[in-house]
């Protein structure tokens, strides 16, 4: 006879679910069900298709386009080039591409601290992606009921001929972004040429391996990825406070629930403004329920205020009752003024300061940087020698890039020591946009140092074009015992 012990004093009895054979199936997980969002129509969905725009519009078009005869945009790891619109960048100037990624992670609390998660409901490719996946499976299938009931349907011809055509269309996509994408490190019109002849293994390789994770992201995993694969989504309370802007219902304005009819009197029988049409769930792309409080789900769309205020126009109710707001303005009923007065608090104007003074730093460095890279080595095979006359001489190998589309010719001197010159060309032509090695000798007279061992000294490289561009280069020069 089995006995089950009282509970601890203080807490309740625990629930005891027995397990049935049917539901002790051995499996670990639950049953993951496909979410079929409904569309619908409002600001925020015209935010969030004018970013879809925006953002693949430049996407898809930018390495087609050129500049200077070649592509304008352009990360050409082979040749180790870096182009970007007007710009010639070399490994060198990986500084950038750190400041960028700072900047960018800046921008990400700046937007995350005034108003949620904004990125990832209006910019992000999964949601981007992901959108444009949906809006062609609602093309190919119908709306909301129909895929619903397409899917529960047995196999028939329309069902078979419908998802083949939704899938055609998705390997299309899949495709041509993994090819765009490719395009922005290899150029693109050769890409386009060897793939179309089937050559670059390398290259085909990538094109399908960024198609398959664009259509098995954006056609399969789809919220799965924002909940459970994507970091932003469980660090995200760390950047909200009770002033951000967040997508909230109103729950003091539409408790108690429950349906009704636009000629009752609801406020009589106890009821909030919310009908439980449960529309705002419909349209979720996560499949989120925003009446039970803001979860690490929700992406911010906002597709569900577009619902809900849908419904309100329908019931001639005041709009608002999900909206973005703040949990301040909700508790103590603050005005859209007091709201918007709240935003430049001291967390956001320190953000954007420091974005701000990033920025510009990043951009006076762009304007004023030298279009010349130089790099001096020493040759170790010949470190110092004597040579006629009893001159002392070192060989130094330099990799001059050209930072610039014209070709260039550089003038060499040295300094640093009395009577110090270079015995090698003292001119060198480099070809636009192309790093080029040269050997330099530089010779010093006899008995000018008397002192043995290392003496710094610095190499000038001057361009003698119109731009009036010259580096120094501090080297060393060893005098022999």
């Amino acid at each position: 006879m089995s006995h089950t012990p009282p509970p601890p004093r203080g807490k309740s009895p625990r629930k005891v679910i027995p397990i049935t054979p049917a539901a002790d199936s051995g499996s670990l997980y639950e049953a993951q069900v496909k979410i079929q969002p409904r569309s619908i129509r409002g600001v925020f969905a015209n935010w969030r298709w004018a970013m879809v725009w925006v953002t693949q519009l430049f996407f898809y078009i930018v390495p087609w386009l050129q500049w200077n005869d070649r592509q304008m945009l352009l990360f050409d790891l082979e040749q180790r080039r870096f182009y970007l619109f007007g710009l010639l960048l070399y490994p060198q100037d990986f500084i950038y591409l750190t400041a960028l990624l700072i900047i960018s992670a800046l921008s990400l609390f700046l937007f995350t601290a005034v108003a949620g998660r904004l990125w990832c409901g209006f910019a992000c490719p999964q949601t981007v992606y992901t959108e444009i996946f949906m809006w062609i499976e609602h093309r190919v299938e119908g709306d909301r009921s129909a895929r619903l009931r397409l899917d529960a349907s047995p196999w028939t011809a329309d069902k078979l001929w419908r998802k083949s055509l939704k899938q055609f269309l998705w390997v299309a996509v899949s495709l041509w972004t993994g090819f765009t994408f490719v395009g922005y490190f290899v150029p693109i019109r050769t890409l386009a040429v060897e793939v179309m002849a089937l050559q670059g293994g390398w290259q085909i390789f990538w094109v399908l391996f960024y198609g398959l994770a664009t259509y098995g992201n954006a056609g399969f995993l789809r919220e799965q990825i924002c909940k459970y694969m994507c970091p932003y989504a469980r660090f995200q309370s760390a950047m909200f406070d009770k002033d951000t802007l967040i997508v909230t219902y109103d729950t003091e304005r539409g408790e108690a629930r429950g349906p009704r009819t636009k000629a009752v009197d609801y406020k009589a029988q106890g009821l909030g403004d919310c009908i439980d049409c449960t529309l705002c769930v419909q349209v979720c792309p996560v499949g989120i329920d925003i009446r039970d409080g803001l979860q690490y789900e929700c992406i911010g769309c906002g597709l569900c205020v577009d619902a809900c205020n849908s419904v309100m126009d329908k019931m001639q109710y005041p709009r608002g009752l999900i909206r973005y707001t703040t949990p301040n303005a909700l508790a103590q009923r603050w005005s859209p003024r007091q709201v918007l007065r709240r935003v430049a608090r001291p967390r956001v104007l320190l953000y954007s300061a420091a974005l701000l003074a990033l920025t510009l730093a990043m951009v006076s460095s762009l304007v004023v940087r030298t279009p010349l890279k130089v790099d001096v080595i020493r040759d170790r095979g010949v470190l110092a020698r004597q040579v006629e006359r009893g001159q002392i001489e070192n060989v130094y190998r330099l990799q001059i890039a050209n930072a610039t589309e014209v070709p260039q010719r550089y003038r060499l001197a040295a300094s640093g020591l009395e009577g110090l010159h270079v015995a090698s060309d003292t001119e060198v032509d480099v070809a636009a946009a192309e790093a080029r090695w040269v050997v330099v000798r530089l010779r010093l007279p006899a008995g000018v140092v008397a002192a043995a061992g290392s003496h710094p000294v610095v190499l000038e490289i001057t361009a003698t074009g119109d731009a009036a561009v010259q580096l120094r280069e501090k080297t060393t020069f060893l005098v022999p015992r």
